[in-house]
């Protein structure tokens, strides 16, 4: 298996969250006011990149085409305007034929009210009524198109009620795979402190007092300090 595919396992095995994955990233790595459409669901998957320019979808129709099955189509936007880039009908062909993961939007989505009914899996920056049209305008900026290609195409994003988070073609490695486990670890070790010890926040994640005093701790959790760096 190889590692990119070792990182989507762990994550969508372990429900690993937005905010676990950013903070392995030392926290990096989320899309600016991208938030969900449909609350309570977890998606991780590898990026398509899809492009829509100058107020039309012209070209998002055609690059949909080429969604394969689990990936998380990224629609990026250059002077679209604050209008629609896709709405129930490419949302539908992309999630239910296509087989995408999810949808993630860095722009407007309409038909917002039949989204949310059919509990599509989309995360976008906002909702309006207006749509970009279907004519060509012209194509997206090429310098920044491969920008965008260079940063986000085959990439790993994970998506859920707290936004999105995408891990890039450099940061998928051992390392990256090593900081979601010790999270994880550090996560479990943190609401026992708090939940079943009863300690203060300061005392566990600023003076890391579990890494003295050990003998309160479950036998699990001893073992578990042993892989985190540092104890």
């Amino acid at each position: 298996m190889s590692i990119k595919a070792k990182i989507v396992d762990y994550i969508k095995s372990n429900r690993v969250s937005t905010t676990e994955v950013a903070d392995a990233l030392g926290k990096t790595g989320a899309l600016e006011q991208v938030l969900p459409v449909t609350p309570e669901q977890h998606k991780v998957g590898i990026v398509r990149c899809i492009f829509a320019s100058h107020g039309s979808n012209y070209h998002v129709h055609d690059q949909v085409r080429a969604i394969e099955k689990d990936e998380i189509a990224l629609v990026l936007t250059h002077e679209c305007d604050n209008k629609a880039v896709l709405g129930e009908l490419v949302s539908k062909y992309c999630l239910l034929y296509k087989e995408a993961q999810a949808l993630v939007v860095d722009g407007f989505l309409r038909d917002i009210a039949a989204v949310k009914r059919q509990r599509m899996s989309i995360w976008c920056t906002g909702t309006t009524p207006i749509g970009c049209v279907n004519q060509d305008k012209g194509s997206f900026p090429e310098a920044k198109q491969q920008a965008y290609l260079n940063k986000y195409e085959g990439a790993i994003a994970v998506c859920d009620d707290g936004g999105v988070v995408i891990i890039e073609q450099d940061r998928i490695n051992e390392e990256t795979l090593e900081s979601l486990h010790t999270i994880e670890i550090q996560e479990d070790i943190w609401f026992f402190c708090l939940d079943t010890l009863k300690w203060d926040t300061k005392k566990i994640v600023c003076e890391k007092a579990y890494l003295e005093e050990k003998s309160l701790l479950s036998e699990v959790h001893i073992q578990q300090l042993k892989s985190l760096k540092g104890s």
